[in-house]
């Protein structure tokens, strides 16, 4: 079974992603994080992420480098959100992620183009998402517990520039493939959102088995 969970920065699909793994015995890929590598090796060697050129040479990152938690910063996440709009650089990581939902038994892979690019024979497909203030919130929280001093009007500045910057890009811009269920997490808590979320591959997978 191969589940696509799709959404903008902050909606919770990663979340939700990881407890469906969990439930359902599935490995699990945060195609972000793969951007995050790319835009995290441009920043540690001085390029420029705006740049198409100096973001596909550093495409050919190391596996382990995908364990770094600075990937996980708010820097590395707006670069992140540049680099991916190249598409040379989407196409550089294509493969790699194709491979990662192919594999025998099925996966679980989140990110913003899973269901229409990525893995568009998914099983199924949820497009979670939230208001940008509700989105903003929780990533504000998130980076104080970290120890990060930034106001609220610049997150949620910087989520609105990003989820601009995906929906507009040119290659695979974020949105919701035709056939997926939409999931709105902004009045949830994480429990209530995850369980949602189940119910809706529970709905998916029984109406697939009933058909003829």
């Amino acid at each position: 079974m191969i589940i696509a969970v799709d959404g903008p920065a902050a909606s919770g699909k990663g979340t939700i992603a990881r407890a469906l793994a969990k439930r359902y015995g599935l490995p699990h890929l945060d195609t972000g994080l793969l951007y995050r590598a790319v835009a995290a090796t441009v920043l540690r060697e001085e390029l420029d992420p705006a740049r198409e050129a100096d973001a596909v040479a550093a495409c050919g990152f190391p596996d382990a480098l995908l364990d770094d938690p600075w990937l996980r910063t708010d820097g590395v996440g707006q670069a992140a959100s540049i680099v991916s709009a190249h598409p040379l650089v989407r196409a550089a990581l294509l493969q790699r992620q194709r491979r990662f939902a192919a594999q025998p038994g099925g996966a679980i892979l989140d990110g913003r183009d899973i269901g229409t690019v990525i893995a568009p024979q998914a099983d199924v497909k949820l497009f979670v998402k939230a208001t940008p203030r509700i989105r903003a919130q929780r990533r504000h929280a998130e980076l104080q517990r970290r120890g990060f001093d930034v106001t609220f009007d610049r997150v949620l500045a910087d989520i609105r520039a990003r989820d601009e910057r995906d929906a507009k890009r040119a290659s695979a811009p974020m949105k919701p493939a035709d056939d997926a269920t939409l999931l709105d997490t902004s009045f949830l808590s994480i429990e209530a959102a995850v369980q949602r979320a189940i119910a809706l591959v529970e709905e998916r997978t029984a109406a697939k088995a009933d058909r003829p």
